[in-house]
């Protein structure tokens, strides 16, 4: 089966191919056991995935800044300056991700879990303005800029800590931030980012209720909730928990 370029179960003696770095195995699919023909088809797609996954977080990047940072500070801009900056920008963040490339291997030694452990640094704060932001009319715009803030600090902080965790002495509390499991990482920051939102809404004026006018579950009217009920079947549900089912199943398996 390994002679005919099959999938089945291979003497590794024998095949004498051995990966000591897990990175390799999807070119090695790729240049050792597709066809030609299909080799040149797979590459042609993921480098056009990548490059659109490349140009949109660039854009996305740029469009922040300018208009959220730059416009604030300079409302008196015109838009072929607002152009100029926003290129100047997408350049800055281009030369930010080449510098940041040998710090990935710091943080692990496989690409498909250094991007899990980024995103689930990166992406509980975000997720629990959104979430939470449903249910609690609460909220308000400065306790989810404190927890977005919070949440961010704490996510960065553990990346730092990840990255020198082998000099650190084992035992300290800053070896065990470090070292838990950075699937069960997530869950605290979420849980801390949530409680930094909530204490800081309380803590400051609630927004206006116009503001809020269906946007939560507290102050959808009726007709919101018709339009809203007229959109989905009763598949779209059960599709949705069991793509739910299925996260969960593999979150569990590979929480190791």
């Amino acid at each position: 089966l390994h002679d005919a370029g099959q999938a089945g179960l291979i003497d590794v003696q024998a095949a004498q191919t051995v990966l000591d770095d897990t990175n390799q195995a999807y070119p090695i699919l790729v240049t050792q056991v597709l066809p030609a023909g299909l080799r040149g088809i797979v590459v042609a797609g993921l480098l056009a995935a990548l490059m659109s996954s490349l140009a949109s977080v660039l854009n996305s990047s740029s469009t922040l800044f300018t208009i959220d940072i730059y416009k604030k500070l300079r409302p008196e801009s015109s838009e072929h300056h607002l152009v100029w900056v926003g290129r100047l920008a997408t350049g800055a963040m281009v030369l930010v991700s080449l510098a940041w490339i040998p710090m990935m291997k710091l943080v692990s030694d496989v690409l498909y879990v250094y991007l899990q452990k980024v995103q689930g640094y990166l992406a509980p704060p975000i997720f629990a303005v959104f979430f939470l932001g449903l249910f609690i009319p609460r909220l308000n715009g400065t306790g989810c800029m404190a927890g977005l803030i919070g949440g961010f600090i704490l996510g960065m902080g553990r990346l730092a800590a990840e990255i020198v965790k082998d000099r650190l002495t084992p035992g300290t509390a800053l070896f065990r931030f470090a070292d838990v499991n950075y699937l069960y990482f997530t869950i605290f920051l979420f849980i801390a980012a949530a409680g930094i939102m909530v204490i800081a809404s309380l803590l400051t004026r609630p927004p206006a209720p116009a503001k809020l006018a269906g946007l939560t579950y507290a102050t959808v009217t009726s007709e919101d909730r018709a339009t809203t009920s007229a959109s989905w079947t009763r598949y779209d549900v059960i599709h949705s928990v069991a793509v739910i089912c299925l996260i969960l199943v593999i979150y569990l398996y590979f929480n190791g």
